[in-house]
This record gives C-alpha cells, sequence and structure tokens, in this order.
C-alpha cells in the first residue's frame, strides 16, 4: 500500500481541494510535465512575474503559499534564470492554451495541396468549361492550381495559342485565386500557377 505524504501547511493543498477555480493537481500526476511545477520546483528562491501578484522575488516557502491561497499552480517558466522565474496560474488551463497554439500553427503550416489540370493547345469551349468549374472548385477548397496546356509533338508550333488559353483561364478564375506563377514553357509542358484569395 502507498503511503499518502506528509501534509505541508505551506504547500499545495491535495487534488480535489479548493473552490470551483482550485482544481490543484496531485504532483506524482504532473511528473512528466514540460515545467516544474509546486513541490518539483527545487530553488530556494524564485521571482514571481505575472497579473495576479506583486512581481519580484519571494522565497520557495511564499511563492508556493501565495498558488495556495489563490488555488493555483506555481509553474516555472524559466528555470535557468538566476533566480528561477515562476508564474502562478491554472497548470491544466496553460497546457491546454500551449497546445491549441501549437495545433494553430501546425495547421497554418500545413502543405498546401496542388491540383493539376491539364489543357491541349486546341481544346474546345465545352472541356475548357468543364475544367474552368473544377478549378473554381478546387480554389474555393483552399488548393493551389496548376494549370498547364501539354504540347504534343508538332503542336509545340501553337505555344502562343496555348499562352492565351492559360491567361484566359487565370483571367476567368480572378474572382478566386490570384496568378502565382505566369505561362512559363517547361519541356513540353506550358504551365500557370493560381493560388486561392484569402478569406
Amino acid at each position: 500500500m502507498e503511503k499518502k505524504p506528509p501534509f505541508n501547511p505551506g504547500g499545495p493543498r491535495p487534488a480535489n481541494s479548493g473552490g470551483p477555480r482550485g482544481q490543484r493537481r496531485d504532483p506524482r500526476q504532473v511528473k512528466q510535465a514540460p515545467n516544474n511545477i509546486n513541490e518539483h520546483i527545487r530553488a530556494r528562491e524564485v521571482r514571481l512575474v505575472g497579473d495576479n501578484v506583486t512581481p519580484g522575488i519571494y522565497s520557495i516557502h511564499e511563492a508556493r503559499k501565495i498558488a495556495d491561497e489563490l488555488e493555483l499552480d506555481l509553474v516555472e517558466i524559466s528555470p535557468n534564470a538566476e533566480p528561477p522565474v515562476c508564474k502562478i496560474l491554472d497548470y491544466q488551463k496553460y497546457l491546454y492554451q500551449q497546445k491549441k497554439k501549437a495545433k494553430e500553427i501546425k495547421a497554418k503550416s500545413t502543405k498546401i495541396v496542388v491540383k493539376e489540370i491539364r489543357f491541349g493547345p486546341q481544346t474546345d469551349d465545352h472541356d475548357y468549361n468543364f475544367k474552368l468549374k473544377h478549378a473554381v472548385g478546387f480554389l474555393q477548397e483552399g488548393a493551389k492550381v496548376k494549370a498547364y496546356v501539354f504540347f504534343k509533338g508538332r503542336s509545340i508550333l501553337f505555344k502562343e495559342q496555348g499562352e492565351v488559353l492559360l491567361l484566359r483561364f487565370a483571367n476567368d478564375l480572378e474572382e478566386y485565386g490570384k496568378v502565382e506563377q505566369m505561362p512559363l514553357l517547361e519541356g513540353k509542358r506550358m504551365i500557370i500557377m493560381i493560388s486561392p484569395k484569402k478569406k
């Protein structure tokens, strides 16, 4: 049977004590936490910062007592400072916010999907309109559109016609996307890149 740690009058309250905001955590549950908190802070004195305290240097006993009175956690945010810098806050809420921020950053840096649309140099109106409709859908979904005209054999002689087609395509998509790269001939393909407009 596991022994309970002795009660420390100057330390934090048990996990289930406190009022509506006082969901203090059992220190054994946060041993793997990214920050040192409460009993796990080893410094004799710390520098307190934050909105809910008078900033300054406090003994670890005083700092824990203030955190306890506020029914919050004492969190070491700069362990290498002299003395270490601590904040008094709801640690679980803090971790949740950090996780949310990281998720938002990851979402913003997510690789953008590129959809390809292929034309022939003499694409008819029906085929053109069908592909234009698809391109509108792709741009609305947030994907980039890489449209190209493929020149087969002697059709390379129609490269000017291909350029006109791609510029017309970009113009028809003006409401949904912006041209990132003007028509450029690469081997047998003339390519244009269109990125979605930010909402």
